[in-house]
């Protein structure tokens, strides 16, 4: 059984999906490791324009297995200390290998998405939650810490520090109507309908340009990290104009208007 399953449903669309619903899509390198092969392998396929990312089961992705303890590969001959550092790069590279795909990338969140797997949703761009979904940053509920895979960085920015800290010191579960009413997730839909809410707004990114759909999410993560207000302008100043002189799309998006038509960006 495949443990990564990679389909394209639609033109452009790539879904990545976790296929270990017997223990909750949890995060064993057995399938920690095909998932970051398959988003390496996906940001290199110049015909996908958008990526989903989802589970199969009740389980987005459960955090840490903790009951089958299989290392990572490669290990033969490491000292313990060397097995643990490598775990934890493998595991780190996940979202940093998200957010450097130039696709913009949706999590349809299906159920639980516990401590590493509630990382990896804060990893895509966009999050849909079906109403069984729920987050949980547990590595403090394992007596551990609840900052993990990059949560204490990107928690506080998608929902804002005191809600960050209360969710991350309580380790309680956000409901996904909790995270719809917080901005955690950018709407809540039926369970039946995740799936084809999150192909709806694939389609419609992959109906405007490539080139400024792809970096207009590269600008929305250098935003982020960027110290400045007049920085963030200047950025995307540069970005801006480098787009409207080297493609048409302004002149193909005026005519369509004009023509009352959809455009058809050539980039």
């Amino acid at each position: 059984m495949s443990m990564i399953l990679v389909e394209k449903p639609q033109p452009h669309t790539s879904v990545i999906t976790m296929n270990r619903p017997e223990r909750m899509n949890s995060m064993a390198f057995d399938l920690m490791v095909p998932l970051q092969e398959a988003l390496a392998q996906v940001a290199e396929d110049n015909d996908t324009w958008t990526v989903i990312l989802t589970g199969v089961g009740r389980g987005f992705c459960a955090g840490a297995d903790t009951k089958d303890l299989v290392p990572p590969p490669n290990v033969d001959g490491l000292t313990l200390t060397r097995i643990a550092t490598r775990s934890m790069t493998l595991l780190a590279n996940l979202v940093p290998t998200m957010r450097r795909m130039p696709q913009p990338i949706i999590a349809a969140v299906n159920g639980a998405a516990i401590g590493g797997g509630m990382c990896l949703t804060l990893g895509a761009d966009v999050r849909i939650a079906g109403e069984s979904a729920y987050f949980r940053a547990a590595g403090i509920n394992n007596g551990l810490t609840a900052t993990e895979l990059g949560l204490s960085f990107l928690l506080p920015r998608a929902i804002g520090a005191t809600r960050a800290f209360e969710i991350a010191l309580s380790g309680r579960d956000v409901s996904a109507g909790e995270a719809a009413e917080i901005g955690l997730v950018s709407k809540t839909v039926p369970d039946d309908r995740l799936m084809p809410e999150a192909l709806e707004l694939a389609e419609k990114i992959n109906g405007w340009s490539t080139q400024g759909t792809q970096l207009t999410k590269r600008m929305m993560w250098a935003g982020l990290e960027t110290g400045s207000l007049e920085a963030a302008i200047e950025l995307e100043s540069h970005t801006q104009l480098y787009v409207r002189l080297t493609t048409k799309n302004f002149e193909e998006a005026s005519r369509a208007r004009s023509e009352g038509r959809k455009p058809s960006f050539e980039d």
